[in-house]
């Protein structure tokens, strides 16, 4: 039973402050031992360490920082991280200076982290570090001894990227079923890769049986290839839970059998937040046992089905059970042939999500319609609404003023992405000005929408100024060798804002706009300006006009 390789796709954008990245760990360990090295108030009054004293307490200090800041956001992750991240600010401070206080006024003796910071027992067991590998009864036996301890404190625990044979599973088995009265988290994803069906089903089966009975508030079995078979050979697992909070089925060979027999086998969703389904073979039958799962699910706050193959029939079917879902915060649907009739349909369950902050809607055939509906859905609802992805539709110029109207509403917006599209300079134009007051933008994807040189200086123009804004990808469209030179030229303080321009076609053209095309080309130095200038001044008219407009009624 080979696990399937997961479809190369963009990991869904989230505004979360912690973890920290590994560059702003190294950061502050160097800030840090300069603090203990160098000349300050607090070296000065009771002695400074030599630079490599410093390097090794910093590394220390920082490491046992990080365990209690990310121990104190592991128990509240609904949050956005920033209590987390002034904790571990906090724990930094307070240790430098007990380190710096303890240090003896004799340089014959050092001083240890250890006797300053109380040892935080380790909660979280992984193996999944290194590379991918088989793992036989021996290496079992060694690789899981911490969890034999007595008195351990994992309750979190991680297989992940190593493949368990039968033999190595019998090992497991004992330990995990001593430990499973203390387990919250478990992650089994990819831990049978490259086995046979009848062994990676028999393994399935051990660990369940380990852990039945456990109280686990979350469940990786992502990347197992599991089909109906292996749903059902974690049976006795997944029967058994009643206070599951977050399920991830991803790559799984999730068909329409095996979505009813996750429906099926798991008993209570009341309190799950977040459920992801993501590159499997559901189709519109599977949606709709999926769609029995969400209507179970009224505290749902995070729900993927991308890539899953469901149709206009399925998809409607989906849609309506999310409207039951008033606590959604994010809504990952890509990659699926729902048709604009679908779009329809899902723009009334919009309607109930005041708590939306993320949405990707791309590759769902939405057409102008279905992109229509949305936006003037979510113009009137979602107010913190921060990424909003619709790649990939179908969508012209003839939506870009519903799509405008509902962007500037959204004044938290930080990612839009309306890629592969055919929004023209038009359409691009009146996206631009939507986004004029967005202080809190960071990425904008206009890329392959059939823009000239006018449509994508407007955006460069818009953006350029932002102070959090990191990435224009205006790659793939129609914009001439000027146009190109202007771009860099209005980036050349910040040329790693402009994403790459290689597959831009200067050459290109459009039937409908050859007129056009004659125009830019022949570029005087002021025909693109006023057309330009003209497009702007009409917008501006027509918004005017219709604000002005009585209600007909």
């Amino acid at each position: 039973m080979d696990a399937t390789t997961a479809n190369s796709q963009r990991r869904p954008f989230s505004i979360k402050l912690w973890p920290p990245s590994e560059n702003t760990r190294k950061m502050l360990v160097e800030r840090m031992t300069n603090n203990l090295s160098s000349p300050t108030i607090f070296t000065r009054k009771y002695r400074s360490l030599s630079k490599e004293e410093a390097a090794k307490n910093a590394e220390e200090i920082e490491d046992a920082a990080f365990t209690i800041a990310n121990q104190h956001y592991e128990k509240e992750p609904d949050g956005d991280g920033s209590s987390a991240v002034q904790l571990y600010a906090r724990e930094c401070s307070k240790l430098i200076l007990e380190i710096l206080k303890k240090i003896p006024k004799s340089e014959d003796k050092e001083i240890s982290i250890s006797e300053v910071v109380p040892t935080v027992p380790e909660t979280f067991f992984d193996i999944s570090k290194g590379k991918r590998a088989f793992i036989e009864a021996e290496e079992a036996q060694e690789l899981l001894k911490p969890l034999k301890e007595p008195g351990n404190s994992y309750s979190k625990i991680c297989f992940s990227n190593r493949s368990f044979g039968i033999y190595a599973a019998r090992i497991a088995g004992p330990i995990l079923a001593a430990l499973k009265d203390q387990l919250k988290e478990v992650d089994l994803s990819d831990f049978v890769a490259g086995r046979n069906e009848a062994e990676a089903l028999d393994v399935m089966n051990i660990f369940s049986e380990a852990l039945e009975g456990s109280n686990l508030k979350f469940l990786n079995l992502s990347e197992n290839a599991l089909g109906e078979k292996g749903v059902r050979a974690f049976g006795k697992l997944l029967q058994s839970q009643n206070n599951l909070e977050e399920l991830f089925l991803m790559n799984d060979g999730i068909s329409q059998e095996a979505a009813n027999a996750v429906s099926e086998l798991v008993p209570s969703t009341e309190k799950l937040k977040v459920l992801h389904f993501h590159n499997n073979m559901t189709g519109d039958e599977g949606a709709v046992a999926i769609a029995e799962i969400v209507k179970r699910s009224p505290l749902l706050e995070d729900f993927r089905c991308s890539s899953t193959r469901v149709g206009s029939e399925g998809g409607s079917v989906l849609c309506e059970a999310l409207g039951m879902c008033s606590h959604l915060k994010k809504l990952d649907l890509r990659d699926n042939m729902f048709g604009p009739e679908v779009g329809l349909v899902l723009c009334k369950a919009l309607s109930k999500h005041e708590n939306l902050t993320e949405i990707y809607l791309s590759y769902l055939n939405l057409e102008d319609e279905g992109a229509i509906a949305i936006a003037n859905t979510l113009k009137d609802s979602a107010p913190s609404l921060a990424v909003l992805e619709m790649a990939g539709n179908d969508i012209t110029a003839e939506a870009a003023s519903a799509i405008a109207s509902c962007i500037a509403a959204k004044q938290l917006l930080a990612k839009l992405s309306l890629g592969e599209n055919e929004l023209k300079d038009e359409g691009a134009i009146q996206i631009a000005k939507a986004l004029e007051g967005h202080s809190h933008l960071i990425e904008v994807d206009l890329s392959s929408n059939a823009l000239r040189r006018a449509g994508a200086r407007v955006l460069a123009q818009t953006v350029l100024h932002k102070d959090e804004f990191k990435l224009l990808n205006v790659n793939g469209n129609f914009i001439s060798e000027e146009g190109v030179d202007e771009l860099k030229e209005i980036f050349k303080k910040s040329p790693e804002v402009l994403a790459s321009l290689e597959d831009n076609d200067p050459e290109g053209e459009d039937e409908d706009d050859e007129d056009d095309e004659e125009k830019e080309s022949g570029d005087e130095g002021k025909d693109v300006e006023d057309e330009l200038e003209s497009k702007l001044k009409n917008l501006d008219v027509k918004q005017e006009a219709s604000l002005d407009t009585p209600d007909s009624n």
